[in-house]
């Protein structure tokens, strides 16, 4: 029996901000509304690297019971805390990466409403996720990944009395019940054929079935529903319309929740249920298309946008691709690697681009800054590391993680790597597109004229002072932090450390099977020409944005309607509209308002108002004013009541 670690506090510190701030914070000043979020959080990192200290003297899996939860007949789930190697290492992001973000936050949301309310949610976010994380099982891991979504919702539309705010935390909220519906029927397949929700169960029982090689059997169908709930989490396509409306939330809620961690949920659900999907091929297929298809489809889109969060956006969305490409493939270890640098990169790309707007009063159109590396210096250099090791520049975390995945993609099947390529390929070029037109040039801005910037951001407030100025020192540290670790983060692949780290979890040896396929000399090439592809990204951005910048409006002219397309994002959010929003909106209004709520609800108490009024006007009657009248109706009821009397009495 081994010692508790108390792993029970790492999820119930930030939940203690969270109430705090949210029953008392409208009392308190900012300063110890920050303290409060800031504190229990760092508690919760603090404990995070406790764990990460003492796992060596572990047996793992590792696990704490808190409670037993539900018992049903044979059904039983408990409530318990589940400590392996990918468990650390996702606490380790979101703890490591989110203290970072709320730190960056103080100083982003200073002159903000709603201050107090924001580190609620921003905690209680915290809470979900190292729930999720955390769980023992698979319903305790969708009370996280629900209370996930809840937070997102409100922190997406933190500014609520924006529309478009509000509406893209309903959009969020709304697709994401799509993909839960998903995961939730695999929930209910396991417990009916598995007999356990149980993660140790659960992989024991599977253990048991045979290789699904042919057709679509129960581990394929729960692998399939599983997927669909992982497409909706972490904006696949179909399900990926979200994320990019989900910018209209603060520039920290970007960071946190649709870069660094709530997003990459879906990675770890399919990482974590690796054993079903081992059995399971054809799931595992759908799963690796898919996220080819999201990488490559998203970096398309990615490149024709103007707002510099929107950019980030569909990043976010291809990125995530590759994880899934990666999982769908077997390389899962290679997966959550990619899923760790790109908490790093992204997570500093997002607070970077915060840090922009905040230097140009709101700003977000790409096309009005320019020039601002003269400006802000620290975020200038601190971006231009992210943009490199997301691009994946050699030597930096995103070269690592992307090329272990084209391996392994190449291993698979070529045409997963071709495309994975391309994508690379895309990747740098509106990363350095985005680079050039922020940084280098004229300042085009606003502020260029006199006048601030005309805060055209997602709500954010105008903190421009005239011409564009660096951030805070409590906004640029976490930027310097995540900027090293963009640059050491990848390193812990040289070797196969990660790889052996994570080897009791997926069963090892998934490198050194892909390394023997493939020769030294293939290896090297097949790197080679990721990094050929990346450098001549930088260079085709550099040509047309920086060398020849009116050349991309003749290439759009050019383009004509392809371009808009590329610019409309493919009209994919006007077609689900047609096809899906307007007939349900439509068609709810008429039963639900017409027939339900007018016809129903509203009727039942119209109705029974009516009645009444019409028994009151007629007893209303009765009461005239006369006392004479009033001894006559007496009189009539006492000759009622004495004939009634005698009635009896004669019977």
């Amino acid at each position: 029996m081994t010692d508790s670690l108390h792993l029970w506090l790492i999820p119930i510190l930030p939940l203690i901000g969270t109430a705090i701030n949210g029953f008392f914070g409208k009392r308190f000043s900012r300063q110890t509304v920050a303290a409060v979020a800031l504190t229990f959080c760092g508690l919760a990192f603090a404990m995070a690297l406790y764990v990460t200290a003492r796992i060596s003297s572990l047996e793992l899996p590792h696990t704490e019971l808190l409670a037993h939860w539900i018992r049903s007949g044979q059904f039983m789930v408990n409530f318990d805390f589940y400590l392996d190697q990918l468990t650390l290492v996702m606490l380790l992001v979101v703890t490591g990466v989110g203290l970072l973000i709320h730190i960056y936050s103080v100083g982003y949301m200073w002159e903000e409403g709603g201050f107090y309310r924001f580190f609620s949610y921003l905690n209680l976010f915290m809470f979900f996720m190292l729930t999720l994380v955390l769980a023992g099982n698979y319903l305790q891991m969708f009370i996280g990944w629900e209370g996930v979504g809840l937070a997102s919702y409100l922190l997406i539309g933190f500014w609520f009395t924006k529309d478009s705010a509000a509406s893209a935390g309903k959009k969020a909220f709304i697709v994401n019940r799509i993909g839960d519906f998903g995961f939730l029927i695999a929930l209910f397949l396991m417990i009916k054929h598995l007999g356990s929700l149980n993660f140790t169960d659960v992989f024991s029982a599977v253990a048991k079935y045979p290789v699904e090689t042919a057709g679509f059997g129960l581990l394929t169908s729960i692998g399939l529903l599983l997927m669909v709930g992982a497409a909706g989490k972490s904006a696949q396509v179909p399900l990926y319309v979200w994320l990019p409306d989900a910018m209209e939330g603060p520039t920290p809620v970007s960071a946190l929740i649709h870069a660094a961690t709530m997003v990459t949920a879906g990675v770890y659900m399919v990482a974590r249920s690796h054993a079903i999907f081992n059995h399971a091929p054809n799931a595992l297929t759908v799963v690796a298309v898919v996220g080819t298809l999201t990488a490559l489809f998203a970096a398309t889109i990615g490149v024709a946008q103007t707002d510099i969060k929107k950019v980030l956006a569909y990043s976010t969305v291809s990125q995530l691709g590759y994880m899934f490409m990666a999982c769908g493939v077997a390389a899962y270890s290679a997966g959550i690697f990619h899923l760790m640098t790109h908490a790093f990169f992204k997570g500093l790309l997002f607070l970077a681009a915060g840090s922009v707007i905040h230097a140009v009063g709101g700003e977000q159109d790409m096309r009005k800054m320019g020039g601002l590396r003269q400006y802000i210096p620290v975020t200038f250099a601190t971006m231009a590391t992210a943009t490199l090791a997301i691009a994946g520049i050699p030597g930096f975390a995103g070269f690592f993680s992307k090329d272990e995945i084209l391996l392994h993609a190449y291993e698979a099947n070529p045409i997963y790597w071709v495309l994975g390529v391309f994508t690379a390929f895309l990747t740098s070029f509106y990363m350095f597109r985005l680079l050039f037109l922020t940084f280098f040039g004229e300042y085009r801005g606003a502020g260029a004229e006199g006048s601030h910037g005309g805060g055209h951001g997602h709500g954010e407030q105008d903190h421009g002072h005239g011409m564009p100025h660096e951030s805070p020192m409590i906004m640029l540290v976490p930027l310097m932090i995540l900027a090293m670790l963009s640059v050491i983060g990848g390193w812990v692949w040289f070797g196969g450390v990660f790889e052996h780290f994570m080897a009791p979890v997926f069963g090892g040896g998934e490198g050194a099977a892909t390394r023997e396929a493939v020769s030294k000399t293939l290896e090297f090439t097949l790197m080679g020409v990721s990094t050929i592809a990346a450098f001549l990204g930088w260079f085709l951005a550099l040509f047309l944005y920086v060398r020849n910048p009116a050349l991309p409006q003749e290439i759009a002219s050019a383009l004509g309607g392809f371009y808009e397309a590329v610019v409309h994002k493919y009209y994919v959010d006007e077609f689900y509209t047609t096809l899906f929003v307007k007939p349900l909106v439509d068609g709810s209004t008429r039963i639900l308002w017409h027939g339900v709520d007018q016809g129903v609800i509203d009727a039942a108490v119209n109705d029974t108002a009516d009645g009444a009024r019409h028994l009151s006007d007629a007893a209303r009657q009765m009461q005239s004013g006369n006392l004479r009248s009033y001894a006559g109706w007496v009189a009539a009821g006492g000759a009622l009541v004495l004939a009634y009397m005698v009635w009896m009495g004669v019977r």
